[in-house]
């Protein structure tokens, strides 16, 4: 045994059921995230993880090492070069499609309604996934296809974190603004329940439930709705159906790497 897992099981305490390996690589991530929470200090370090000062001053070193801190005197701890490399490079390897795939599958097989996948591009809302419900109900959209943001309750969840400057923008960009104050009412409720509704207004006889997806930073990224003919979406069904499509839709969230750390990230609401 290597000089340094002795300590670690001499001070974490003996018999752990962990290898003392094991226990150090945790410790040492324990040590990450509580400096990504802004502990900075050695003795808040310790205190913080219940590690005595030699331990966490070791743990820290080894870290600032490798380059998954930096340490400036005076300033203390704080995360470093090499978490921005691997956050990148995992970023690239998180393809959102991907990633949303089995969470959409086994939606519509729950709902046996039709699920899309989307993303704000410009004015509209762009699908980048379908996957079709059991029901025997045609949704006249497609991979690729792009939809006003107004009349999608897709592109609704996509804007939900914008201000009524912005919502009045894409409104206004349909030509006209007859049945403005009705949306902006309206995404206002959404904005505040955290999802959003086509009550048949992009297709005839078809409604969805519709939430938005967070990156990492809290930030809208992409959204998923649910979509069937209205027959099959009276407003009870709507309304329970939103707290499944909004749970789906953070739990791809968090496979992208929100937490509830996160949160949600909201520009000021400007005035109607």
């Amino acid at each position: 045994m290597k000089k340094a897992d002795q300590v670690e099981t001499e001070e974490e305490g003996k018999g752990a059921a962990q290898p003392s390996g094991s226990q150090t690589l945790l410790r040492g991530l324990d040590v990450i995230d509580a400096v990504a929470d802004g502990v900075t200090t050695f003795p808040a370090l310790s205190e913080r993880l219940g590690l005595t000062k030699s331990t966490a001053h070791r743990l820290a070193s080894a870290l600032v090492e490798r380059g998954y801190l930096t340490f400036v005197a005076r300033e203390g701890y704080a995360l470093g070069p090499k978490l921005l490399e691997l956050g990148w490079a995992a970023h690239q390897q998180m393809h959102l499609p991907s990633v949303a795939r089995p969470h959409i599958e086994r939606l519509a097989a729950e709902t046996e309604d039709t699920v899309h996948l989307g993303i704000l591009d410009g004015t509209q809302a762009l699908y980048l996934d379908k996957v079709a419900g059991r029901r025997r109900v045609i949704i006249g959209s497609r991979v690729g296809e792009r939809h006003p943001i107004v009349s999608t309750g897709l592109g609704k969840a996509l804007v939900l974190d914008h201000d009524e400057v912005a919502w009045r923008g894409f409104y206004e960009v349909r030509g006209y603004t007859s049945g403005m104050a009705v949306w902006l009412e309206r995404m206002r409720v959404y904005s505040a329940k955290g999802y959003a509704f086509d009550l048949e207004e992009n297709e005839d006889q078809v409604r969805c439930v519709a939430a938005p997806i967070r990156g990492a930073s809290g930030e809208i990224v992409a959204a998923l709705s649910v979509s069937s003919a209205a027959h099959y979406m009276g407003d009870d069904r709507m309304e329970t159906l939103a707290e499944r499509v909004r749970a789906t839709a953070e739990d791809i969230s968090k496979d992208l790497g929100w937490t509830e750390r996160a949160g949600r990230r909201r520009p000021r609401r400007g005035r109607a």
